[in-house]
């Protein structure tokens, strides 16, 4: 990043990134404990538990797949930008706060498949603000910093909720009061830190508005669809990212609750958590420094590599220390692997529709990691071993390693 300070559009784009991001490590941290504490209590085993949360996780992220390209076409229509933004964000906010609602295991997963609704297509529009927020030249670092910070920034709200839910009998709250403080604390911090952004941020680049804006959104997602079937490059790129980031979050979202579903302690499970963030900060910056030195591409291939090991490593996992090491290990790649993909797909597209082409990349991202959570699921109920179930994740590792080769050195021929 050059010397030039963050302007206030940077800075409250940024801060979004900050607020959204304690919603998320409150899903793959504390959620599935306290779904696991509702599950047990209605007699479901480890096994149908760790399968029910992953199948949670999958229709959540299949129902953006499917609204997701047509919310990100409309969204570069001109003044569509802001309220389709302000929409899902307050949707997944108010579904932050309802979880503190339900005592009913089932009726919670319902609660939460719309807060993550909420979530994922709140990022279709916040993806796309970044053409408008900052100039191309600051994009790459402007990208690591929303990561960098949404990392350290969302240990906070999460610090809170950790000392009410470990710290509960002691400072007389039930279990269940705990969680709902700790619901209300992450809602409200995601909420405020997106009003600046909502109050300051201005739509530069769009579509003319036409007469039947709906329909016109489909026309121009067709469009899109089309163009990619020429690019070879981006329609690889996309397959792969499909594949390997699919691995990256189901590895998110599921590690506390494969590692309360092995019997591990949940206060060490938290806290090694807690560190892939604090670790995940300094190497999303260190990964954006690398990529001034060497090509994106390799770089990229390395964490996918990393990523297949650590998935390889999860296979034999049942002592504590080991999943600390996995935690460390999570953290050193996750930040670098989320925002080169993201700059180098900013690279390979055509500038002019990067608002189209980041609302199909957002669901090969964000909103397709029903494949290996259900994956999961599946596995570890079929062989009734959880184990088996993560080892699925090495493949989808491996499939996109594979497919991104191709994609990049597609990129480097036409390049030439």
């Amino acid at each position: 990043m050059n010397k030039e300070k963050l302007t206030k559009p940077e800075k409250y784009w940024i801060l979004y990134d900050v607020g959204n991001s304690a919603f998320m490590l409150l899903v793959t941290t504390i959620l599935p404990i306290y779904f696991n504490y509702l599950a047990k209590n209605a007699g479901i085993s480890e096994v149908d538990y760790l399968a029910y949360w992953g199948y949670a996780a999958s229709v959540s992220t299949i129902i953006v797949a499917v609204i997701g390209p047509i919310l990100g076409t409309m969204a570069d229509t001109r003044n569509f930008r802001k309220p389709l933004f302000t929409f899902t964000m307050i949707l997944g906010v108010l579904g932050c706060a309802a979880l503190s609602v339900p005592t009913s295991w089932i009726v919670f997963l319902a609660v939460f498949v719309l807060a993550k609704i909420g979530f994922h297509a709140s990022l279709i529009c916040y993806d796309s603000m970044l053409v408008d927020v900052t100039t191309p030249e600051r994009m790459d670092s402007i990208s690591s910093y929303g990561y960098a910070w949404g990392y350290i920034g969302s240990c906070i709200p999460f610090i809170l909720s950790l000392f009410l839910v470990l710290m509960n009998e002691k400072i007389g709250l039930s279990m269940r009061s705990a969680m709902v403080i700790a619901f209300l604390i992450n809602a409200g911090w995601w909420f405020l830190l997106t009003v600046p952004l909502i109050r300051n941020y201005r739509q530069e680049h769009f579509a003319a508005t036409r007469e039947h804006p709906i329909r016109d959104s489909f026309r121009r997602l067709k469009d899109t669809l089309l163009d990619i079937k020429q690019e070879k490059h981006i329609f690889w790129y996309l397959l792969a990212f499909f594949f390997f980031i699919d691995g990256v979050y189901t590895i998110i979202e599921m590690a506390t609750a494969y590692g309360s579903s092995l019997g591990l302690d949940s206060q060490g499970l938290l806290l090694a958590l807690l560190v892939t963030q604090i670790v995940a900060f300094p190497f999303a910056l260190i990964f954006a420094r690398l990529s001034k030195k060497y090509e994106t591409d390799k770089l990229i291939r390395i964490c996918i590599l990393a990523y297949t090991a650590i998935a390889l490593f999860a296979i034999q996992l049942d002592q504590q220390w080991e999943f600390w090491t996995l935690a460390v290990f999570v953290g050193m790649f996750q930040g670098g692997i989320q925002a080169l993909s993201r700059s180098y797909f900013a690279k390979i597209i055509p500038p002019e529709k990067s608002g189209e082409y980041f609302g199909l990349y957002d669901i090969c991202g964000k909103g397709a990691s029903f494949v290996g959570t259900t994956l999961v699921g599946v596995v570890a109920q079929v062989t009734g071993r959880t184990n088996s179930g993560v080892s699925a994740l090495a493949v989808l590792f491996l499939i996109g390693f594979f497919l991104f080769c191709k994609s990049a050195r597609m990129n480097r021929e036409r390049s030439r």
